[in-house]
């Protein structure tokens, strides 16, 4: 696919060895994927050692805000590193961002937790998280900077009728470094009880990347700079000022805007619930083993990642639009059934339990608190309302709602029983915590009566079901991803290249995508509905498609 604007690299003097090319860009991309995704892994044990204060849902979704924030920076880092990879060269520009990320995330593996700051004096205890954010900022203004210069670099190196065939090699990375820090998650798991991995275990992963950093660094400063790069130096033909031709000039900013909203936005919110919305749900909702589920999604990545360099070779062959276009439409069909079907794979007890008992919430709506509170400070026990509905998030029930006159007591519905919940606005502290203790107990043991498991049972997950229900997911993604890359490179002429396709793409991947786990469960918080969460990366795909359709070449 070529553009007028295109300037694509058709000729390549002082070529390198294409293999070594791809596989010293790939490996380094793919260290800091690891490094990145490492914490969305082990979300559920940094919002323990960082998170404590406050009750388990905020912690929760507070966590994956963290983890969120590291790619909310990502289009400000593209903009930094993309105006230096256009005016000093690619090659040391991802090599810098590389070393960024690698030392942040060294790091995050020797910060102390909230509860060490906390001794050291009352309120200290927020310095932990504070510095954790500061190191995924860190993070994402170095991965801001990695994806477009690493693409850029190996689609300068490429034929132009393998275009797609080479720079799929770089979209595997982040699949690749999923995969790896799950394995190595899993490793350090296998050594150690499952107290001392909660404990301090996790941190032996964060701490790992110190030598894979290492091993990266030397394989890149094997590489030349790009020869497309190297020829406009030579003619005095680079962007003395990136970012006022990328995106002040409308010839440049409408591909910008096609980019970002006719194929990166969709990309990532299908790939990220195919991935980290999907190991949370299985984790977080359908309370799965966590071993279990990061072995599920380990599977599912490996067999789904070949996948992104077929679509890339096949996209050579017959275009990368039509591929890109089944790949927006058939998430949009296909993810609430999925996402039902994976439930009855995962935990048949709590899918049963749904079917023969659902749960239903009778409240007045006005005296009900969301069920995220970004502060900490409310422990949704101040009305009747918030003390049902806790319960339920906390224990991943999903239910329905339904509306009583102002001031009614909440009432939760199992089966054809009623349990109401204790009108605590008017009790002392100590009658309130009584009540709700005991309501709890009441209502627990209830849901246990009904069919409600606590957890899930591990001999009884469909594992080959979830597998291929996750790896349908990888194939969705992997029909837009694979040829992605070729695509943006091939929209944008050659000396705003690395600044021009980067921000469309950490836009798209950092906001759209990076948010979607922390706004997926806030919506299921507030609604009570465990597949509401569904409906953001529904709609977004939706819409990619709609504007993929009528403007994508």
């Amino acid at each position: 696919m070529e553009t007028a604007a295109t300037g694509a690299p058709d000729k390549h003097p002082e070529k390198q060895n294409g293999a070594l090319v791809i596989g010293a860009s790939s490996v380094g991309t793919m260290f800091e994927w690891y490094d990145f995704f490492l914490y969305g892994s082990l979300v559920a044990n940094i919002n323990t050692h960082f998170y404590s204060g406050v009750n388990e849902t905020t912690g929760y979704i507070l966590a994956l805000a963290t983890f969120a924030a590291g790619f909310i920076v990502r289009p400000f880092g593209a903009l930094a590193f993309g105006r230096v990879g256009d005016i000093v060269g690619r090659k040391n520009t991802f090599l810098v961002t590389m070393i960024i990320m690698g030392i942040a995330t060294f790091l995050v593996g020797l910060l102390p937790s909230a509860a060490f700051f906390e001794s050291m004096g009352a309120g200290l205890g927020i310095i932990a998280p504070i510095l954790l954010v500061s190191l995924r900022v860190l993070q994402g203004l170095a991965i801001g900077g990695e994806y477009g210069g690493a693409a850029t670099y190996i689609a300068e190196h490429s034929p132009p009728n393998a275009r797609g065939f080479f720079t799929s090699w770089i979209q595997i990375t982040a699949t690749i470094g999923l995969f790896i820090s799950l394995l190595v998650i899993l490793g350090v798991r296998q050594t150690m009880s499952p107290e001392d991995f909660n404990e301090w275990g996790w941190r032996i992963p964060f701490l790992l990347s110190a030598g894979l950093l290492i091993v990266s660094i030397w394989i890149r400063v094997q590489l030349n700079e790009s020869p497309v790069f190297l020829k406009m130096k030579e003619e005095s033909a680079l962007s003395k000022a990136p970012l006022s031709e990328a995106f002040g000039q409308w010839k440049n900013v409408k591909w910008v805007l096609i980019a970002l909203f006719g194929c990166v936005m969709g990309q990532a919110v299908i790939w990220y619930t195919g991935t980290f919305y999907g190991l949370n749900y299985l984790k977080q909702t359908l309370r799965m083993d966590s071993a279990q589920a990061d072995t599920l999604v380990a599977v599912s990545l490996l067999i789904g990642t070949p996948f992104y360099i077929f679509f890339g070779w096949l996209s050579d062959r017959i275009g990368r639009r039509y591929l890109i276009l089944a790949g927006l439409l058939i998430p949009v069909l296909t993810y609430f059934p999925l996402f039902h079907m994976l439930t009855q794979s995962a935990n048949p007890a709590l899918y049963a339990a749904v079917d023969a008992s659902p749960v239903v919430v009778r409240a007045d709506p006005n005296a009900c608190a969301l069920q995220f509170d970004p502060v900490g400070k409310n422990k949704f026990d101040s009305q009747s309302c918030d003390v049902a509905k806790a319960l339920l998030s906390k224990s991943g029930i999903s239910y329905n709602a339904e509306v009583l006159p102002a001031g009614s007591a909440a009432e939760v519905h199992i089966g054809g029983q009623v349990y109401i919940a204790p009108a605590v606005e008017k009790m002392a502290p100590a009658e309130r915590a009584s009540a709700i203790a005991a309501y709890n107990t009441e209502v627990t043991g209830a849901l246990k009566a009904a069919g409600y498991p606590s957890s899930a049972d591990k001999d009884a997950v469909n594992a080959v079901m979830v597998i291929l229900l996750l790896f349908f997911t990888q194939l969705c993604t992997a029909m837009v991803y694979g040829p992605m890359a070729a695509m943006l490179v091939e929209l944008f002429p050659a000396n705003v290249r690395y600044t021009s396709m980067s921000l469309p793409y950490h836009i798209g991947n950092g906001w759209f995508g990076g948010l979607l786990p922390t706004i997926a469960f806030a919506i299921v918080a507030s609604t009570g509905d465990i597949y509401s969460g569904i409906w953001y990366p529904v709609i977004i795909a939706g819409i990619t498609f709609v504007v993929a359709l009528f403007f994508l070449p």
